[in-house]
């Protein structure tokens, strides 16, 4: 889902650049210092399941972990994606330092918002559980794959079926990442607890 370079107009990647520093600013006051080690690991997970990717059109679809990285860090989930993303386009020539503000936001706002959606529901059942992290990682894809349809859309209007075959070729994603955020969910809640946050970040 990383927009290639020199695709976005200037007004695009300027409004890209500046949410995602806007954001990246409230994660790093929100991370608490026993969380870094959290952070750190979800940057880690959020950057090796996103290299294995398969083009399309002026974009990729790949595993993208947004949903969780967001339900675990909340706001500390735009420098945990910045850190990810610069690190990619600086040594894997994906997407690029230019499209980075907005490759941010398309990745790292759905997942802000899939924290304060669903981290209420972790714990309260086994089902209840699961259904919030499918729905995590379901939605955060969708709505990644929304934003950088929009993306596309402002910089000019002919991509519009552009968006929709990048829409469509992520639904498979959807569904796969829905149940691959809601087992690890389940798991960690049940080996490792100390991940899940208490309260919203």
């Amino acid at each position: 889902m990383h927009i290639s370079e020199g695709v976005l107009s200037g007004p695009v990647l300027a409004a890209g650049a500046a949410i995602a520093v806007a954001g990246t600013a409230i994660g790093l006051k929100k991370i608490e210092y026993d969380r870094i080690v959290h952070v750190a690991i979800l940057a880690s997970a959020f950057f090796v399941a996103s290299l294995i990717h398969v083009n399309v059109g002026p974009a990729s679809a790949h595993l993208i972990l947004n949903g969780i990285v967001g339900l675990l860090l909340g706001f500390a989930a735009f420098p945990a994606i910045l850190t990810a993303l610069v690190l990619q386009s600086v040594f894997f020539q994906y997407g690029g330092l230019t499209a980075l503000g907005v490759n941010v936001v398309v990745m790292a706002v759905p997942a802000v918002f899939s924290h304060y959606l669903f981290l209420p529901l972790i714990g309260k059942s086994s089902t209840l559980t699961f259904t919030a992290g499918f729905l995590s990682g379901l939605l955060s894809i969708l709505f990644s794959s929304l934003l950088l349809g929009a993306a596309l859309w402002f910089t000019d209007k002919n991509f519009f079926e552009t968006s929709l075959v990048i829409i469509m070729a992520n639904i498979p994603i959807m569904i796969i990442e829905g149940i691959v955020t809601g087992f690890c969910v389940t798991f960690f809640l049940k080996v490792y607890p100390e991940i899940i946050p208490k309260k919203k970040l």
